[in-house]
C-alpha cells in the first residue's frame, strides 16, 4: 500500500511539473505583452522597458520559468513602483490589474467554492444514487420512467437558465430565500445554509441526473452476475441480497466519478458563482480572463489541475482499499 502511495505522489509531481511548464509557455508565448496593460495607452517605450525589469519579463524563457516554479518553493521578491515587494512562498505571482499577491487573492476566495463544491456535493449524491437505486429497483415501472424523464430534464437544462430561474421563483416571486451572498457560518448558521441553498441545487442538479443514470445502469448489471444469483439460489432475502451482494460493487465506480467531479469544482464552479455574484475561485476565474490578468489565470488553471491530479490520486487509493483485485494486480 505504501508502494502504491509513493508512486501515485511522484506521478502526481512530475504531471504537476508538465502541466505547470505547458501554462507558462503558452502565456509566454501566446499572450500580450503585460507591461503594455500595466502601463496604460500613454506611457513611454522606456517606461514599459522599465516595469519589464520589474516584473522579470526582460529574461529568457527558462530563466521566467525557473524563477515561478522556485518561487513557488521559496517565494520571490517583485519590485513595485521601485519598492522591493515579498511575495512569500508558495508564491503565485503579482496580480498585473488589482496590485495584490496572487496567493491571497485565492486564499480569500477558496473557501466559498469549497463551501459550494462540497455541499452540492453532498445533494447530487444522495439525490443521484438513491434515485438510481429505486430505478433499478423498479426497472421498467412507473417510477423507473418517471426518473429517467426527471435525469433527461435535469441534464438538458443549463446552469445558468436554472438559476435564473431559482432566484425569479424563490427570490423574487415568492421571497422563500434571499439573494446569495457570502455569510459566515460562525454569524449565523441559517442565513449560511439559506445563501447557499440556491447554488448548491443549481450546481448539484446536472450532476445527479448522471449520477442517477450511472447508478442505475451499474446496479441492473451488478444483480445479473453469477455471485447474485447463487445469493439469491441459497435462499437470502432480497434486501441482504442488496446490501450485502449488490450494492458494494455496483457503488464502487461511482467513487472514482465522485473523486473527479467534486476535485474538479474545488478550483471554482464559474457559471455558477459568476450568475449569483459570489466571489469564489471561479468568479476570480472570469473576471481574470476578460482583464487578461496572466498571472491569475495560470494560478487558477495550476490550483485546478492540483485539485484533480489529487483527487485523482485519492481515488485511486481509495479505489485499492475497497477492491482487494486492483491491490493484488498493482502487486503483481
Amino acid at each position: 500500500m505504501i508502494r502504491i502511495a509513493l508512486s501515485r505522489v511522484l506521478g502526481m509531481l512530475v504531471v504537476l511539473f508538465l502541466v505547470t511548464l505547458f501554462t507558462y509557455a503558452i502565456f509566454f508565448l501566446l499572450s500580450a505583452d503585460p507591461a503594455v496593460q500595466i502601463c496604460g495607452k500613454n506611457c513611454t517605450p522606456e517606461q514599459i522597458e522599465q516595469i519589464r525589469v520589474n516584473l522579470g519579463l526582460d529574461l529568457p524563457f527558462w530563466t521566467q520559468f525557473w524563477n515561478y516554479v522556485t518561487g513557488l518553493f521559496t517565494g520571490r521578491t517583485f519590485m513595485v513602483a521601485g519598492s522591493p515587494v515579498e511575495c512569500a512562498a508558495p508564491c503565485l505571482g503579482y496580480s498585473f490589474q488589482t496590485s495584490q499577491m496572487v496567493s491571497d487573492m485565492i486564499v480569500q476566495r477558496l473557501p466559498v467554492s469549497i463551501t459550494i463544491a462540497l455541499g452540492a456535493a453532498v445533494l447530487w449524491l444522495i439525490g443521484g444514487v438513491v434515485s438510481g437505486v429505486l430505478s433499478a429497483v423498479k426497472e421498467g415501472k412507473f417510477l423507473d420512467r418517471f426518473f429517467a424523464g426527471l435525469t433527461l430534464g435535469a441534464m438538458s437544462i443549463p446552469n445558468y437558465v436554472l438559476a435564473l430561474a431559482l432566484q425569479f421563483i424563490l427570490v423574487v416571486a415568492l421571497g422563500w430565500l434571499p439573494f446569495p451572498q457570502v455569510v459566515r457560518f460562525s454569524d449565523d448558521p441559517v442565513q449560511w445554509f439559506l445563501n447557499f441553498l440556491m447554488p448548491w441545487i443549481v450546481l448539484a442538479v446536472g450532476y445527479a441526473a448522471v449520477y442517477t443514470r450511472l447508478t442505475r445502469a451499474n446496479v441492473i448489471d451488478t444483480l445479473q452476475e453469477n455471485f447474485v444469483r447463487t445469493a439469491r439460489a441459497k435462499g437470502l432475502q432480497p434486501s441482504l441480497v442488496w446490501r450485502r451482494h449488490a450494492l458494494r460493487p455496483a457503488l464502487t465506480p461511482i467513487v472514482t466519478i465522485f473523486g473527479m467531479d467534486i476535485a474538479g469544482l474545488l478550483g471554482g464552479a464559474v457559471i455558477t458563482e459568476k450568475v449569483f455574484g459570489l466571489n469564489g475561485v471561479g468568479k476570480l476565474t472570469a473576471d481574470s480572463i476578460t482583464a487578461n490578468d496572466q498571472p491569475v489565470i495560470m494560478a487558477v488553471t495550476l490550483l485546478s489541475a492540483f485539485f484533480v491530479i489529487v483527487g485523482n490520486m485519492a481515488v485511486d487509493l481509495l479505489y485499492t482499499a475497497i477492491d482487494p483485485r486492483v491491490r493484488t494486480g498493482a502487486s503483481a
